[in-house]
């Protein structure tokens, strides 16, 4: 269908084309079922710089699966990485292959995942135990494509969690051709902890991440893990090569859009013109047979702490599940809104 098809071409909602280089100063972490293709169009409005990634993909899935419904993306997209798991060289190179013919700007590894399921196919954060292999990953990558190649990694695993070994890690991979590292700024621990946990039991060790960038001055190092306010999130851009949020965008979205100003400049939009500009690209997948709940529900955080917030989720949450939903559901949504927003005006 046009206009949801994968690649660099021009055509875009909103006036958006992709940009002639990747700008980290504010990227959207990848986050399994949240950040699929409609949630990153969603965030490509909020913040029209932002680098967005996709969830986690299987290299195996890539290879073997049904790379159509797996890795399409729309133009506006752009910039848009892909991040792969796996641990066999020869299969990410192909899966890698694949994922830049189909036009992402960027491959990214993840070293960072602690799931059981993750860690049972020997890839995400139990590879920091294995540098030499993550190395060999990553040049079997770069071998294959011209984008770049990347790695988000935490900061040690388990008791495994001493900067030395950590040093060693990045050098490791480094030595293979990896420049760019995204640093979740916490420890994961492969037993014990749920991923969930793992996002918020491991001390933030925002120092460990300074003192990498500090001793590999030549790297692109960026940070990730708990940015969710402005005032530090602007702290932080002086000492980082780039910022990654995850679930302070996901949950409460204006924040993506207010980061945007904060590290940008960009005008902020109205929250009402966003649901507006998302109607061409909802009418567009309505069409193509995707059920309006799943695109809608990366929008119930839009309105958070404004009158009728909670009207909004609700309507959209009972609404947007019915078989027949179009946009009328996603107007008279707005409208709910929009009437208390009169209200208080009078």
């Amino acid at each position: 269908m046009p206009g949801l098809t994968a690649g660099r071409r021009s055509l875009s909602y909103g006036g958006m084309t992709a940009p002639a280089r990747l700008d980290r100063r504010l990227m959207v972490a990848p986050m399994m079922d949240w950040t699929d293709r409609h949630c990153r169009m969603f965030h490509r409005l909020l913040a029209p710089h932002a680098l967005l990634y996709t969830e986690m993909v299987v290299a195996q899935a890539v290879t073997r699966g049904r790379r159509e419904r797996l890795l399409r993306f729309d133009p506006a997209e752009h910039p848009v990485a892909v991040q792969l798991g796996g641990s066999d060289p020869r299969e990410l190179a192909e899966a890698a292959a694949i994922c830049e013919a189909f036009g992402y700007d960027e491959i990214n590894l993840n070293v960072g995942c602690p799931s059981d399921r993750v860690q049972s196919g020997r890839f995400g954060a139990c590879l920091m135990a294995e540098p030499a292999l993550v190395a060999e990953c990553v040049a079997a990558m770069r071998a294959r494509v011209a984008v770049p190649v990347t790695v988000k990694t935490r900061i040690g695993i388990d008791d495994r969690d001493s900067y030395e070994e950590l040093t060693a890690f990045v050098a490791t991979v480094a030595a293979a051709g990896c420049d760019t590292f995204i640093i979740h700024a916490r420890k994961a621990w492969l037993s014990g902890l749920s991923p969930k946990e793992n996002r918020e039991i491991p001390p933030l060790r925002y120092d460990v991440a300074a003192r990498l960038k500090a001793d590999f001055p030549a790297l692109s190092i960026s940070l990730n893990g708990g940015l969710r306010d402005l005032d530090a999130l602007e702290a932080e851009s002086r000492r980082f090569d780039g910022l990654m949020v995850g679930r302070a965008a996901y949950e409460t979205p204006w924040f993506l859009a207010e980061a945007e100003q904060r590290l940008f400049g960009t005008p902020l939009p109205s929250r009402d013109g966003i649901v507006e500009r998302m109607e061409p690209y909802i009418a567009a997948c309505l069409a193509e047979g995707v059920p309006l709940k799943s695109i809608t529900r990366h929008m119930l955080g839009l309105y958070a702490g404004q009158p009728r917030a909670r009207a909004w989720r609700r309507f959209l949450s009972e609404n947007a599940i019915r078989r027949d939903a179009g946009l009328d559901v996603l107007r008279d949504a707005l409208a709910l809104v929009r009437g208390a927003e009169a209200a208080d005006a009078a």
